[in-house]
This record gives structure tokens, C-alpha cells and sequence, in this order.
């Protein structure tokens, strides 16, 4: 899990305007909430905090003028056509808390002889895990499966310390059966056995 340290400011200033301003000098809008606390507004520089969330459930320390916060996000708006950051929700945590996160799946193994289709019914994970070590990811096994086969949630090996967040038969994976393109058939050959 990746820990990453970045700068903030408190924002005095709300509404679109104000977000309008500080995304054209280069800085996210974010708001910080949890634990009871009240909510504090804050700017992120936007290149640290995009090259922070290249990394799924990235824990951030946040040094928010002089006092530190541990922080992961929860929400992460982007602007729909270029995907720039637009605002951010952070949500404080505490060294051995839990919390519940979602995980990307990845998959290892080749399936079965045949032609197959791997369908990812869940392409992330939900699990809970301590906050300072929430994993990148989860690996299930595809190998050797074949159509009509699964892989439920029980069976994607989880790290230590980390519990599913869903029901274990839960599919995350299938395996289905190729289909075939049938040839189409040439109008003129028909026409004329019907004749």
C-alpha cells in the first residue's frame, strides 16, 4: 500500500467560483470529514494528488498547515471529458482502524482447452481492512476453468487482516462458452431452390 505525503491549505472561499479560481492555479477543491469532526475545506496541488491516486485506495498524510491527518479517499470527482480532478472527499482514518474499501481484482492462470470468455462480474472487491495496510489488490486463480464454472468471493485468497465486505457467494468471475458466428447464407442460392 502506498503512503504519500502532500501539502493542503484551508479554503476560506466556497461555490464555483472560488473552485473555478484554485483549479486554474493548479489545485483540487477537497473536503476532509470523519470521526465526528467537523468538515474541513481544503486545496490540494493537482499534480501531487493525481500522481497520489494513480494508486488505488492510496493512504495520504495530509499536512494541513503545520497539523497532520491521515486520509483516504472516498469520493473522486473528475470532469468527464478530459478527466481532470475536479473535487475530492477525504475520509480521515486512524492507524489500526478498519475500514471498508474496494479493491481491484486481478486474475492469474490460463483457462482450460477451449474457447472461452472470461467475464469480470466484479472488477473490484469489497473488503475491509486496516487502514494502513489495505491492499493494491486481490488475485483470484482462473486456471484450468472452463465454461460454466466460477470463482466466488470465498475463494479469492485475501491478505491477512482483511475480510470480505460482501456475501462469500458472491461471483466475482465466470467462465463462459465462446459463440460461434454462424455464416450468413447467400440470398441467391435460396431464391432459386424455392424456384
Amino acid at each position: 500500500m502506498a503512503d504519500v505525503k502532500i501539502s493542503a491549505t484551508i479554503r476560506n472561499e466556497f461555490g464555483k467560483g472560488a473552485s473555478r479560481r484554485l483549479r486554474r492555479e493548479d489545485k483540487v477543491p477537497a473536503v476532509i470529514y470523519g470521526h465526528g469532526t467537523e468538515p474541513v475545506h481544503v486545496a490540494l496541488p493537482g499534480y501531487d494528488l493525481m500522481m497520489a491516486l494513480k494508486t488505488s485506495n492510496v493512504l495520504i498524510t495530509l499536512d494541513i498547515e503545520g497539523r497532520e491527518e491521515l486520509v483516504i479517499p472516498k469520493a473522486v470527482q473528475r470532469e468527464a471529458i478530459r478527466g481532470f480532478l475536479v473535487h475530492l472527499d477525504l475520509l480521515v482514518v486512524k492507524r489500526g482502524e478498519q475500514v471498508n474499501v474496494e479493491v481491484p481484482v486481478h486474475t492469474e492462470g490460463d483457462l482450460g482447452p477451449g474457447q472461452f470468455i472470461l467475464e469480470h462480474v466484479l472488477n473490484s472487491l469489497p473488503i475491509v481492512a486496516e487502514a494502513t495496510h489495505i491492499p493494491e489488490s486481490v488475485t483470484a486463480s482462473v486456471a484450468g476453468l472452463t465454461a460454466g464454472d466460477s470463482v466466488l468471493a470465498k475463494d479469492v485468497q485475501l491478505p491477512k487482516g482483511s475480510t470480505l465486505d460482501v456475501e462469500p457467494d458472491t461471483v466475482v468471475l465466470q467462465v463462459l462458452a465462446a459463440q460461434a458466428e454462424e455464416p450468413a447464407a447467400e440470398g441467391g442460392e435460396g431464391e432459386a431452390a424455392a424456384e
